[in-house]
This record gives structure tokens, C-alpha cells and sequence, in this order.
């Protein structure tokens, strides 16, 4: 008999003796599905949340979160029930939950947990910059409120770096933003007041981003076209900005990449500013 005829063999023996053991948990569940005993459907979901069959869990805590509403049992069974839903991948019902589990039980045996999970579900489900950005900010909102609540739980070193993250996030697509009205240039307008401003207040409302450089340097640029397509009776003072704005960069990033840029800018800008 040759070495893969064995494998063979031995995978459809393994899945032979498991097929029962399948059918017969199938079965139960369903009988568990039918069953008017909410305890009995608690306790089910209870092992079924630990062998990882969370849809299971879910499915039956969602009755029993009703139905225990008032009793002892109703604070462990919501909890489950948003551990179920964050373990299955749906980080938005399970941060609901969460929410509304913290909001029913403040002080509550499982309240740090709740309000930690309601903002990184938040943060896992937080969609690529270019998108909408509503669960990043509920992410953040989150995550502060359980850092103001728990300021010495483990999970503070977790929910900073996730709030960092998320922050930069944001700041990227103001940058974006940012880098698109510099693009447009004079179309429609003086697109590049518009980047100002947007670039301006990310570094306002995110002042420790890594893409604050970034930022500076887009300023810097937007205000030496802003300078250059001026009429000649403007050009001095705004020229004056831009040097002013080069200096800023500079003493902040004295080895930033954009350094040659920058300073050719400098030379420009100079040519029309004679102190």
C-alpha cells in the first residue's frame, strides 16, 4: 500500500469518527434552539462560546439578554453576548452591545473590559483613510472614555497606541485632502488657500502626527504658488509669508528630504524681498 493510499485511509477514518460527533452537535443545538429553558440555553451558549462556535452563542444569548432582563444572569449574558459578536468579527453589533452593556452596568463586573472592547471593535472596523471616517471618530471617542475611566488598567499601553493610530489616520486624509486642493491649483479658485487652511487645522487638531512634515511642507508650497501667481503689488508681502513659513519648517525639520525644495523656494522667494 503506498505512503498516500495511507493518508487517504487515515483522513477518511478521522472524518468518520467525527461525523457523528458533528450530527450529534447540530442536533443539540437545534433541540437547544427550540427549548422554552433559558437557563438551559444560556448554559449551551456558555460552552459554545468556548468551543468557538460564536454565531451559536450569539444567536442564543440574544434571546436570553431579553428574556434574564432584571435577573443576576442578564449582566454575564450581555457581556457574552459582545464577546460573541467581537470574537465572530462583527466589531460594530459587538461594540453596541458593549455600549450597552456599560451604560446598564457602570460599575459592573465586566465594565472595563466593555468599554475597552466597544472602542477597539471600533478601531478594527475603522475604514482606509480615503473613506468615510464616522467609526474612526467613534474608535477614538471610545477609547479616550475608557482611558479616562480605567487610567491604570493593562490595556492603557493598547488603547493609546490604537488612538495614535486612528489620529494618523485622520490626519492622513486631511493630508490628502490637503494634497488635492494644492492640485487643483487656481481651478475654479485659489484652491490653495483652501489647502492651507485644511493642512492648518490638522496640525491644530492632530499636533503629534508623523505626517505633520508633511503638512508643514505642503503650507510652505501652497504659499509660494499662492506668492507667485499674485498681482505684482501683493508679491512682496506674500513672498514675506512664504519666507517666513521656510524658516518655521526649517528650525522644526532641519533634515527633512524636503530640504532642497525647500530651499529653492528660499532663493525664489528672496529674489523678491530685499530687506
Amino acid at each position: 500500500m503506498s505512503m498516500r493510499l495511507r493518508k487517504l485511509i487515515h483522513k477518511l477514518t478521522y472524518a468518520l469518527i467525527l461525523l457523528p460527533l458533528v450530527l450529534s452537535s447540530c442536533g443539540e443545538y437545534q433541540k437547544v434552539q427550540k427549548s422554552t429553558d433559558y437557563n438551559y440555553k444560556f448554559e449551551y451558549a456558555k460552552r459554545a462560546f468556548e468551543a468557538k462556535k460564536y454565531v451559536q452563542a450569539s444567536t442564543l444569548l440574544q434571546e436570553c439578554v431579553s428574556v434574564f432582563k432584571g435577573s443576576e444572569k442578564a449582566e454575564d449574558a450581555l457581556y457574552l453576548l459582545g464577546m460573541s459578536e467581537f470574537e465572530n468579527k462583527d466589531y460594530i453589533s459587538s461594540s453596541a452591545w458593549f455600549k450597552q452593556y456599560y451604560t446598564r452596568y457602570p460599575k459592573g463586573k465586566h465594565a472595563e473590559l466593555a468599554r475597552y472592547y466597544a472602542g477597539y471593535g471600533y478601531y478594527l472596523d475603522s475604514p482606509d483613510p480615503q473613506l468615510d471616517q464616522t467609526e474612526t471618530i467613534k474608535a477614538i471617542e471610545e477609547l479616550q472614555a475608557f482611558l479616562d475611566y480605567f487610567p491604570r488598567s493593562e490595556r492603557v499601553p493598547l488603547a493609546q497606541q490604537a488612538i495614535f493610530e486612528l489620529q494618523d489616520k485622520l490626519t492622513l486624509k486631511q493630508l490628502q485632502n490637503a494634497q488635492l486642493y494644492y492640485n487643483l491649483g487656481t481651478y475654479l479658485g485659489n484652491n490653495y488657500e483652501s489647502a492651507i487652511i485644511v493642512a492648518q487645522n490638522a496640525i491644530k487638531d492632530y499636533p503629534y502626527s508623523k505626517y505633520k512634515e508633511e503638512l508643514e511642507m505642503l503650507i510652505l508650497k501652497s504659499r509660494f504658488q499662492e506668492a507667485n501667481l499674485s498681482v505684482d503689488e501683493r508679491k512682496v508681502d506674500r513672498f514675506r509669508e512664504v519666507i517666513d513659513e521656510y524658516y518655521s519648517f526649517v528650525n522644526n525639520y532641519p533634515d527633512s528630504r524636503n530640504r532642497e525644495e525647500a530651499d529653492n523656494i528660499l532663493k525664489i522667494a528672496q529674489k523678491y524681498v530685499k530687506d
